[in-house]
């Protein structure tokens, strides 16, 4: 499919948007408590996947379109012009799938990559825990293996989005605490319904809850669940990481550059607000060309390295000064729309998602700059 016509392509995209023009969900903030929002998100996320427009450049064997990278270019960019929304599932999408397809094996891929295309099987991520955030490598959420081969697990992680809608969650564990705590770790497929598992929600200063704090008590695996070899598990999260920071900055969290010109409108004469609208803009409008680069290398089986972080650094700190600049325009009006008032309450948090800017840029500063290491207190 590498000689596609785009020409073509496009036609036939937008005939079928224009069909659903009146059933598509419009491009919005969906709050966890909102079952109808959800219900109608997953259906169409299901017929985006059916039509070949969700996992486009995935393998159509594990359910995808087996397209090129250029393809989902032009459909992520023809949904954004219609303001229409994407799969409900941005978690599974961009993140645990695609960590699926580069760390696990045939069997699991042929096993969850299907229904977490068509949102059959929402997913969410058992990363954090109280006393390792940006610090993954210090989880003490602790999996054992027992004489029959089966891991038995206790713990807790916190702030996993969505957990009360997954079907699974994707946990990194430690499964060898006597040797140095970056081997140590392994990764699993965790079922949610799983006896062992409680689930609370934590209410955030936006008034959802979209996150959720969960308790592994005894939970029991089998070794199938297991995602790479024991003590891979930071290679793993490694990656999964390096998929969520090109996520969070490709255009899930970041400001629409037409919302921004609109929210402006009234002072676009100020030369003061000119200046601050086109340094945003034109930040904001560069995410684009180097996420589609990324895209196009992650197709050919790359996994992102740290320049997906700088990518979700500008993304975010580029949205926040959108949304500082709408307020100042708009005044407090600004917060009572949907869009300005939940970015402004949320993108505070959201520079820590996918780890924190110090630790990206000191990724950015040892492994591509070549600089000096941070002092270490542990390996």
């Amino acid at each position: 499919m590498d000689d596609f016509d785009e020409a073509e392509y496009v036609e036939r995209l937008r005939a079928w948007l224009d069909e659903r023009a009146g059933s598509a969900p419009k491009r919005s903030v969906l709050a966890p408590q909102d079952e109808v929002a959800i219900t109608a998100r997953r259906a169409w996320q299901r017929e985006l996947a059916d039509a070949g427009y969700l996992g486009v450049t995935w393998p159509e064997r594990h359910g995808g379109a087996g397209g090129v990278p250029a393809q989902r270019i032009l459909v992520e960019r023809e949904l954004d012009a219609r303001g229409i929304a994407g799969g409900l599932d941005f978690v599974g999408l961009d993140m645990i799938g695609p960590t699926i397809l580069a760390c696990g094996t045939p069997e699991q891929c042929e096993r969850y990559l299907p229904p977490l295309l068509r949102a059959e099987e929402v997913w969410c991520q058992l990363l954090s825990e109280p006393g390792a955030g940006s610090d993954l490598a210090a989880v003490q959420t602790r999996a054992r293996r027992a004489d029959d081969g089966s891991w038995v697990i206790d713990g807790q992680k916190v702030w996993t989005s969505f957990a009360r809608h997954a079907a699974f969650g994707i946990m990194l564990a430690r499964t060898d605490p006597d040797v140095p705590r970056h081997k140590g770790l392994t990764v699993f497929l965790v079922p949610m319904d799983s006896a062992g598992i409680t689930i609370r929600p934590l209410r955030q200063i936006t008034g959802d809850a979209e996150f959720n704090e969960v308790f592994l008590d005894g939970l029991v695996l089998p070794d199938a669940a297991r995602l790479g070899g024991p003590g891979e598990g930071w290679k793993v999260a490694v990656t999964m990481l390096s998929f969520e920071r090109l996520a969070v900055g490709s255009g899930h969290l970041s400001t629409p550059v037409e919302e921004l010109v609109a929210a402006v409108a009234p002072a676009r004469q100020d030369p003061r607000v000119r200046v601050r609208l086109g340094q945003v803009a034109s930040d904001l409008l560069a995410l684009h060309g180097t996420s589609a680069r990324l895209m196009e290398e992650i197709a050919s089986g790359r996994v992102p390295g740290p320049e997906a972080g700088l990518v979700k650094i500008t993304s975010v700190l580029s949205s926040l000064a959108a949304c500082r600049l709408a307020a100042d325009v708009g005044g407090p009006g600004a917060l009572l729309q949907p869009l300005w008032g939940n970015q402004i309450s949320a993108l505070p948090g959201v520079r820590s998602a996918g780890g924190t800017e110090e630790i990206i840029r000191n990724q950015v500063g040892e492994r591509v700059l070549g600089l000096p290491p941070e002092p270490r207190a542990s390996t």
